[in-house]
């Protein structure tokens, strides 16, 4: 049956994966699009909003500190141990248990947790934004204590999101987040005018519930059946705990970072702290599409790979994939770069976001996609190392970046002397994810002994001619276009936007053939595999370690 098989599907390379997560990142980041521009429309960047991104830190906080890169890390590498343990044994009872003592273990955890946080929200909230006062502040608690709720449906999806890695069923993994960001949407819409503002926060528990749900079928198909078991003792439990620790605690630091962040941007002009995440938001798409995207995809099949002791697959692998990111990365960085107004204003142009939230939102924009490269290159770095069931390096590495960020953060907008206003947060985060970068790398070419830099230069250098023939061409047409639309109209500004950059990548793409970059070729080879659907069992590791 056609659904039973778009429930198992399994990814056979890592770009295949990587397509895959990148058509479903595409569109949960257009629901992303399309949630924030509801914000935008009803909200403005006003107080409301202020408060409602305020109230997403403690709840993020207990999400990301305790469950989603820290769980992952320590549970794929362990889990695709024991199910691929003995291929031919259909009997994968030990794997199922470790599923049903996380579920059982993470789930009571979190419940505990989560009614302290919501008893101590009033002492929370103003920490977390201390240029809140009043009415601002009252509100910003009643929505963090209802979103408390999310990190219990976000955990045990994640745990659930983390079976579907390990068996590479990307497909209604990646899903998850478009329920999550469509159950936002509808809080926006139809729980607002029922309860108030109150309704953004619960849109948040309906999305959360929406992402967990998807997954479950799948998660059965393959073999789960629930009952509850929880033992601390487990050794493989105290496997998965050992390797989460320091990850938590680089998690920790991260979280802080972004706590700092928001407590710096709250002192700042009335929506301040809106613009920030605007921004944040925006810049995501391009990190989820291809970043992420490929981290995702390659960490089960590196855990297999450290696993069997293949550290010439693996550095194969990661430099093949890390051409691969920068060569999808460096266009988008410019498009970002050069069409900043033209996206903010498209996307959030709406209702009560008015030119000078956009300037200001652009501006931020503008700064964190300076980076873009270094941020999508993070998570595959990292997963290699946590493929090698080493989660400390990537710890010390973020500590670091976090003290340059929020070092940098203050400086450039909170000093006697600060140049900036909320666009140096962006700035400051943006310096410290390319120092993030460098660190990564450095530490693994010293665990791996090579990472391939000489193959990986030359073609940095085909696509950095690539970029700068494709950036001439976008800003010729993007002047040219300026002429021919109005760009005080919505279409206006969209044709403009859409042509120009359709423009430049095209641009990109031909200088890249006559250049002949293995990455577009590789790209080009793919996608007519999967268009004329090549037999999975034709495909080996060198059809991965080409692209």
């Amino acid at each position: 049956m056609i659904w039973k098989k778009i429930l198992t599907n399994e990814s056979a390379t890592i770009t295949g994966a990587a397509i895959i997560l990148a058509a479903a990142s595409i569109l949960s980041r257009l629901l992303g699009f399309a949630r924030d521009r509801t914000l935008a429309h009803y909200f403005g960047a006003g107080d409301v909003i202020d408060a409602y991104y305020a109230a997403f830190k403690i709840p993020d906080l207990t999400y990301n500190l305790i469950i989603l890169g820290a769980f992952s890390a320590g549970f794929i590498p362990v889990f695709t141990k024991l199910f691929n343990k003995n291929s031919l044994n259909k009997n994968k009872k030990e794997a199922w248990l470790l599923v049903n003592n996380s579920i059982n273990t993470l789930g009571v955890f979190l419940i505990f947790l989560t009614i302290i946080l919501i008893i101590f929200a009033p002492l929370l909230t103003p920490i977390v934004a201390p240029g809140f006062t009043g009415e601002k502040l009252a509100l910003t608690t009643k929505l963090t204590r209802i979103m408390l709720l999310s990190p219990l449906f976000l955990g045990l999806s994640t745990v659930a999101g983390a079976v579907l890695q390990s068996l590479k069923n990307f497909l209604v993994y990646s899903l998850s987040p478009m329920l999550y960001n469509l159950g936002i949407i509808i809080g926006a819409i139809f729980l607002v005018p029922f309860f108030g503002p109150a309704g953004l926060a619960w849109g948040v528990i309906l999305g959360a519930f929406l992402h967990l749900i998807i997954q479950l079928p799948s998660m059965h198909l393959a073999g789960f059946r629930y009952f509850f078991y929880a033992n601390l003792k487990d050794k493989n439990l105290i496997t998965i705990i050992k390797l989460v620790i320091p990850r938590t605690f680089g998690l920790a630091a991260g979280q802080i970072n972004s706590i700092v962040m928001t407590m710096l941007a709250s002192t700042m002009a009335v929506g301040s702290v809106a613009v920030y995440n605007y921004g944040f938001n925006l810049q995501s798409l391009p990190l989820g599409l291809v970043g992420v995207s490929f981290a995702v995809a390659a960490f089960p099949l590196l855990s297999e790979m450290a696993h069997k002791n293949e550290t010439e697959k693996i550095i194969k692998t990661v430099s093949a994939a890390t051409k691969q990111i920068l060569f999808l990365t460096i266009p988008l960085m410019l498009i970002f770069l050069m069409l900043r107004a033209q996206i903010v204003r498209v996307v959030l142009g709406t209702g009560a976001f008015d030119w000078t939230a956009t300037i200001k939102t652009a501006d931020v924009l503008a700064f964190f996609a300076l980076s873009l490269f270094a941020q999508s290159l993070i998570p595959l770095i990292s997963r290699v190392f946590y493929a090698l069931e080493d989660t400390k390096t990537p710890f010390f590495c973020g500590i670091f970046s976090v003290f340059i960020n929020i070092l940098l953060g203050w400086f450039l907008t909170s000093a006697p002397k600060a140049i900036f206003g909320v666009e140096g947060l962006a700035l400051a985060f943006s310096i410290a994810s390319i120092f993030n970068l460098a660190l990564l790398w450095v530490f693994l070419r010293l665990r791996l002994k090579n990472l391939n830099e000489f193959e990986i230069l030359p073609s940095l250098y085909k696509m950095s001619v690539a970029a700068i023939f494709m950036g001439i061409a976008l800003q010729a047409m993007k002047i040219l276009m300026d002429k021919i639309v109005d760009t005080h109209t919505f279409f206006g500004i969209f044709s403009q936007g859409l042509i120009a950059g359709a423009f430049g990548i095209l641009v990109y793409s031909l200088i890249g053939l006559m250049l002949k970059n293995q990455e577009m070729l590789a790209l080009i080879e793919t996608i007519k595999r999967r268009l004329i659907k090549k037999p999975l069992e034709a495909m080996d590791i060198s059809d991965i370690t080409k692209q």
